[in-house]
């Protein structure tokens, strides 16, 4: 219940104790309608005040009665609105907060869905420590991404304006991840028009719905149901696979990771074989290449050159990984050290 529906009950209840009140002394003591409501007001209030006139046994009894059952109540209804007032001016001010970080994020992902698969989605993304924003239509699921610290907007990830909020001309890339694949469709849709160059994946949940969302502009469809029955037959079939799989490739409980590394014409790379490259960084292995054309070389051969537009999937720790990747984007090798190029 939102601020402004709590205010008007809590409001009608207050007014409901008052008339209850007024009514009460007017029939029981045949009191003036205002004097009936002032003693009304000063006993739930607890001013103590003397009686403006004298009560009767049954007044008494009414008295005792308003007392028990309006000044519990007034003193919740007062206390719910200062509280209501207070979250609400916090909520202000965190909400303009939030705005201000979303503004200054760079190169992040739009995570489009906050249920099940988009918690797990952003938990990942966290523990590699990558920058997000999650765009979320459901109060729940808004709020508890809220209460986890997260970078949040409530409304609909198919509207121009807020993807545009979500500095969809700055994003990396976009991950939809709603229950509902028509709704993944029309956000792939309105992405890919704001920003043609996006990596865009999308969630389905058969293969009419992956087919829709390819011919809307996704990069990737994923089928989390398809996945994840998968990878149930691998761990029953090959175990140690699918524990290598999380404890390394996925960066759970270990030092080591997988990055995909672009090469820029920059790079001092470029002309290198993989097997000079290897050298050039101790620790780190070339898994894989993507070429410019899109296809995807697995294990190439070490005499491959590394040519600008290529994209290196290297395997190793964090701190062995991040002087290739900025030697591959901007960096420059000076006797054998890689420097930043500012």
């Amino acid at each position: 219940m939102d601020n402004r529906n709590r205010y008007i009950k809590w409001i009608g209840t207050l007014i409901a104790l008052l008339l209850f009140g007024t009514l009460g002394y007017t029939i029981i003591e045949k009191w003036p309608w205002f004097d009936a409501l002032y003693m009304t007001v000063i006993t739930i209030v607890t001013v103590g005040y003397s009686e403006i006139h004298p009560l009767s046994t049954n007044g008494r009894i009414f008295t005792m009665v308003l007392s028990f059952v309006g000044v519990g109540t007034a003193f919740y209804i007062l206390g719910g609105m200062v509280q209501a007032t207070f979250e609400g001016e916090y909520g202000i001010f965190r909400r303009r907060r939030m705005e201000a970080k979303i503004k200054g994020l760079k190169d992040h992902f739009i995570l489009c869905g906050y249920g099940r698969v988009g918690e797990a989605i952003a938990s990942t993304l966290k523990d590699q420590k990558t920058d997000f924003v999650i765009i979320e239509r459901g109060l729940n699921n808004y709020t508890r991404a809220v209460q986890q610290d997260l970078l949040a907007i409530m409304d609909d990830a198919t509207n121009h304006d807020v993807l545009k909020r979500a500095g969809i001309s700055r994003a990396k890339g976009l991950i939809t991840a709603f229950g509902d694949d028509a709704y993944n469709t029309y956000a792939v849709l309105t992405a890919r028009e704001l920003n043609p160059r996006l990596i865009i994946i999308g969630r389905a949940s058969n293969s009419d719905a992956a087919k829709r969302l390819k011919q809307a502009g996704a990069t990737q469809i994923i089928l989390p149901e398809v996945i994840g029955g998968q990878q149930m037959a691998l761990l029953a079939l090959r175990p140690s696979i699918v524990q290598f799989i999380d404890t390394v490739l996925a960066g759970k409980d270990s030092e080591y990771s997988v990055k995909e590394i672009y090469a820029s014409e920059q790079s001092p790379l470029i002309g290198l074989s993989l097997k000079a490259v290897e050298e050039r960084f101790p620790g780190v292995r070339i898994l894989a290449m993507r070429n410019r054309d899109g296809s995807l070389e697995i294990n190439p051969p070490l005499s491959s050159e590394v040519v600008a537009g290529l994209r290196l999937t290297a395997f190793g720790t964090m701190k062995q990984l991040q002087p290739i990747e900025e030697c591959c984007m901007f960096g420059q090798v000076k006797n054998g050290e890689i420097t930043p190029d500012l």
